[in-house]
């Protein structure tokens, strides 16, 4: 499953009907592969030689801090959230899952509860939005919620947000400081209120966005040229993070060489410490939109118009693979023949 995850052919939701697992579970083993991770509970260490004298006091002392570790340990995963703790489970280790369950202080019957994929309503409500989003990039959730209603789409205002939020987006206007990135990430100065773009890959900026499919959805990330809008590098992936951003930078930067700015907003993608530190090695300067920057989301925001209008909203991609065929396809023409 975590392969198939990270081979990215189908989408999470698909994985998750096939395997008869929850996609935040498949999402968890993808990245620990990735990471070379054993799992949280990695397998036992295999037993060493035993020694011609045993000493026994030793061995008394050593079971005396191998549990009071284990109740500190135990005690500290359950003071998270339920959800969190079930995503700790691992089914392929030796222990059995009742017994992981007991450890993290939850019934090993809500483990095997397999929660409704997403409902084709939300995934015409996400479209609809997506579209809304692009013609009226100010709009909030509210005024969302009230142009759905309008169109006889009943939805409520928080499950409005709750659908934003799945899918990236949020609205583009004024607002106070409160963009916060990953704990731990650190965040760059912007530069760009008095430069002046003159020439071709003299900055580079990079966002996301949503792509929706006939059945679930996928990201896109792309790396555009401030100057002539051509789209340099892209990558699609059924989870927003930070690996396919970085494979992205990495390919922009073999094919055009190092560059002066790289621009991205200060969401966790782009801040995590893995994509800064190819831009460090590249010697690019990093910027980031803050508090005043506002005005230039809406720049990155005109190329996702063209590919949505022009491409993705006029082909319902059935499966990953015809989606990033659809997307090169129609990025070459954009790149080479579509008047900028």
């Amino acid at each position: 499953m975590a392969l198939a995850a990270i081979r990215g052919k189908q989408t999470l939701v698909e994985l998750s009907q096939q395997f008869d697992v929850h996609a935040n579970q498949i999402k968890q083993w993808k990245d620990q592969l990735l990471e070379g991770a054993t799992g949280v509970f990695g397998d036992e260490t295999k037993a060493e030689p035993t020694s011609p004298t045993v000493d026994v006091k030793t061995l008394h002392a050593k079971i005396g801090e191998l549990t009071l570790e284990n109740k500190f340990f135990s005690r500290s995963a359950r003071q998270g959230g339920i959800a969190g703790r079930k995503e700790m489970i691992d089914r392929a280790h030796k222990l059995s899952v009742a017994r992981q369950a007991k450890l993290l202080g939850f019934s090993c019957g809500s483990v095997y509860y397999l929660p409704r994929p997403v409902p084709d309503g939300d995934l015409a409500l996400m479209r609809r939005i997506d579209e809304l989003h692009l013609d009226y990039p100010f709009a909030g959730c509210r005024m969302l919620q009230g142009r759905l209603r309008g169109e006889g789409l009943k939805t409520g205002r928080l499950h409005v947000v709750t659908l934003m939020k799945k899918m990236g987006i949020e609205a583009i206007y004024r607002r106070p400081n409160t963009s916060k990135p990953a704990l731990g990430h650190k965040i760059y100065p912007y530069p760009l209120r008095k430069l002046e773009v003159t020439r071709p890959h003299q900055m580079w900026a990079m966002d996301l966005t949503y792509i929706p499919m006939s059945r679930g959805f996928v990201y896109l990330c792309a790396i555009v040229d401030w100057f002539s809008w051509r789209v340099l590098s892209w990558r699609l992936s059924i989870t927003m993070e930070a690996a396919f951003c970085i494979e992205a930078v990495e390919e922009a930067l073999a094919r055009y060489g190092k560059r002066d700015i790289f621009n991205t907003d200060q969401g966790s993608q782009f801040t995590s410490m893995d994509f800064t530190a190819v831009l460090k090695k590249a010697e690019i300067a990093i910027s980031m939109d803050g508090r005043g920057a506002w005005r230039d989301n809406v720049f990155v925001e005109q190329p996702w118009r063209s590919i949505k209008y022009e491409e993705v909203y006029l082909h319902a991609y059935k499966t990953v693979s015809e989606a990033r065929v659809g997307m090169s396809r129609y990025l070459t023409f954009y790149n080479s023949r579509r008047p900028h």
